[in-house]
């Protein structure tokens, strides 16, 4: 089976798939958003999009547990959805889950290009994941 280009596929998927969302912003413009996975901004456009691109990030919870998944495709699989994926589970702290995003990423020459989406969506992925401390807040008397 031959492979499509990721060009060709963007150029047919841009105006009309079933993940595209249009919201109206100020005035007349419209904002094009994109539920598809592999979309780290969902945003639709050709650099995001896990659709037209065969090197994809994607940033995810884990579970219960304040673990974090990594996930990239690989190029070779492209004709086997089953293992297509490859999932990293990351559970340590913030700071060396960041520097391994970061190596996966960017310092292996994946996708270079995504290093700062990547950091982003793992910044709010984890901030999402904590846990809001129950009680009063904490009042500061150095003010006073």
């Amino acid at each position: 089976m031959a492979t499509v280009p990721g060009q060709l596929v963007w150029e047919i998927v841009k105006n009309n798939n079933s993940f595209l969302v249009k919201q109206f912003g100020r005035g007349s413009q419209s904002i094009e958003f994109s539920k598809e996975p592999n979309n780290l901004y969902n945003l639709n456009s050709y650099k995001y999009s896990g659709l037209a691109n065969k090197k994809t990030v994607s940033i995810q919870a884990g579970g219960k547990d304040q673990s974090v998944v990594l996930a990239t495709t690989k190029t070779k699989k492209q004709n086997k959805p089953a293992s297509l994926v490859h999932k990293s589970v990351l559970k340590k702290d913030f700071r060396r889950i960041a520097k391994a995003v970061q190596n996966q990423v960017a310092d292996n020459h994946y996708r270079p290009d995504l290093k700062k989406a990547a950091l982003a969506r793992l910044s709010a992925v984890h901030k999402s994941l904590k846990i809001a401390k129950s009680g009063p807040k904490k009042r500061n008397r150095q003010g006073l």
